[in-house]
């Protein structure tokens, strides 16, 4: 931060600037001017009265919310379609990488509609929303009366959780004080835990309730089991749903309201969040609004936005507002950091999926070689996979704050240990060696989608967080999309698919070392 900057962020904040809390020095994740510098100073105005608030009850319960759905949807419905893949192939009789497809269609619709939906209607009804599509649409494909309903019912379903992950990142970071983003990454520990519920629920009720498949006829009242799994993990999202839409409150985000031009909205956030965690807030209005006297002495400030009724109609029909878009590559260092996280997650992306979508039937055919491909075993050694990742969040979040690592160093190191123990998993001569390749790859995959989750959000500004989330994952489910289709084609008794994600994980391990800035120790604007 300039000392020019300094002057004028102290010049209006008053009274805030002695009561930071002293653990944190807070500095901008920017190093340089990159964002409209209006916007910056009283996004830094609003960082430092969270900061002072600090941690406490608001936060502590919006944590509990998170529990409630947000970091356990993307990855507990992205293996619910491997879980079910073999029962719902031999009963159908069907190419299973469609219904992958499907999948990721809507992935890709939900990830750039409700990214961009949170920046122009704001957050809570994202927020809220993308869980009650995934509940209710997830509970009617499990009567699917044929294999095309359920492809379509997974596409809508999906359309949920494509939005959950650009939404709840946003929620979460505009909420804690900077000395705690940190969290964001540890919060993938959700993950793990999605992954392991969902294996928890499938293992008795597939490998119980499942048609030994070919040469055996597999008709659907021998092979419910894929159907109870549906019923079972579409009606915890409702009610989840129900819990926190009706027991739980949550206050629209102060920086998005900032954004919006609705200060008098946002410093009341402010103080509402402050009385809720038993302490006070000095921010007023005016404190918000004074920075708006920049715009005078800076000649290249971007435009101010339109937030009038015309304006948040265009901006409602445009997918891609360029009012949102234009600012993430306002300069040649934000656009080329910008650039470097849509290849990154356009590339795992692609990865991910092509490895995760089929591990279930990867582990299958290579455990029939070795002579124990019941359903039974498949499941079992699924969970194990999914304990395995647990801890990878925690691990994650203390290396994303080591000064010689930071979130680019643990994000490329991990990355790249991902694609060499998958490569390595081919080399499995025993069902033991081939576990244990896999455990390792759960290990430090659970780092990286901890990293990477958390890093994006953080290297984009408030006003514009939605839409730079949405990107992103846009590119990583355009590329998830191209995963199935190469399963289609690719010969799926060979290892080759597992070669190729593997390959795709070193490459994108030794791009997340280009990445300009590290936001470890700054505060997000």
């Amino acid at each position: 931060m300039s000392s020019e900057e300094g002057k004028i962020g102290s010049e209006k904040k008053g009274g805030l600037q002695g009561q930071r809390v002293s653990q944190a020095d807070v500095h901008d994740v920017y190093d340089e001017p990159t964002i409209d510098p209006v916007y910056q100073a009283k996004a830094r105005i609003l960082n430092d009265a969270l900061q002072d608030i600090g941690m406490g009850k608001y936060q502590a319960s919006f944590r509990l919310i998170q529990l409630l759905n947000p970091p356990i949807l993307p990855l507990l419905w992205g293996v619910v379609t491997g879980l079910i893949l073999t029962p719902v192939v031999y009963e159908f009789n069907v190419e299973g990488p469609y219904l992958k497809l499907a999948q990721n269609i809507g992935l890709l619709v939900g990830a750039a509609f409700w990214g961009v939906e949170s920046d122009v209607w704001g957050r809570r009804w994202a927020f809220n929303l993308t869980l009650l599509i995934t509940g209710v649409f997830a509970t009617a494909a499990g009567a699917s009366p044929n294999y095309i309903a359920l492809c379509s019912l997974a596409a809508v379903w999906s359309v949920g959780v494509g939005g959950n992950l650009p939404v709840d990142s946003a929620v979460f970071l505009e909420f804690v004080p900077a000395s705690h983003q940190y969290l964001l990454t540890v919060l993938s520990i959700w993950w793990a835990f999605g992954q392991l519920l969902g294996s928890l629920v499938a293992w008795p009720l597939i490998s119980d309730f499942s048609c030994p498949g070919p040469p055996a006829p597999c008709p659907a009242s021998s092979n419910q089991g894929w159907r109870y799994f549906l019923y079972a993990m579409g009606g915890l999202m409702l009610l989840l749903w129900i819990l926190r839409f009706f027991v739980f409150h949550l206050y629209e985000s102060p920086k998005y309201l900032m954004g919006r031009g609705k200060d008098e909205a946002a410093v009341e956030i402010i103080h509402k969040v402050a009385a809720y965690n038993g302490k006070t807030s000095s921010l007023t209005v005016e404190q918000l609004k004074g920075p708006e006297g920049l715009a005078r002495d800076s000649p290249e400030r971007v435009a101010v936005m339109d937030v009038s009724a015309m304006g948040a109609v265009r901006r409602k029909v445009a997918i891609f507002d360029s009012s949102h878009v234009k600012p993430l590559f306002a300069t040649r260092k934000l656009a080329y950091s910008t650039s470097l996280l849509i290849v990154l997650w356009a590339l795992i992306g692609l990865a991910f999926p092509l490895y995760n979508g089929f591990v279930t039937y990867y582990l299958q055919t290579r455990g029939a070689d070795f002579g124990d491909s019941s359903v039974y075993i498949t499941y079992r050694n699924q969970i194990i996979l999914s304990v395995i990742g647990v801890p990878g969040a925690l691990v994650a979040g203390y290396c994303v704050e080591l000064p010689l690592l930071g979130r680019r160093g643990t994000l490329s190191i991990f990355t790249i240990l991902t694609g060499v123990f998958i490569l390595a998993s081919t080399t499995a001569r025993t069902s033991g060696a081939l576990l244990g390749w896999n455990c390792a790859y759960s290990f430090t995959s659970n780092i990286m989608y901890g990293v990477l989750y958390a890093v994006s959000p953080e290297l984009f500004p408030t006003k514009d967080r939605g839409t730079g989330n949405a990107i992103v994952a846009s590119a990583n489910r355009v590329f998830g999309i191209m995963a199935p289709i190469i399963a289609l084609y690719a010969n799926l008794n060979t290892a080759v698919p597992i070669w190729i994600a593997g390959a795709i994980f070193l490459l994108a391990g030794l791009i997340a070392l280009l990445l300009p800035f590290d936001p470890r120790g700054k505060a997000s604007l």
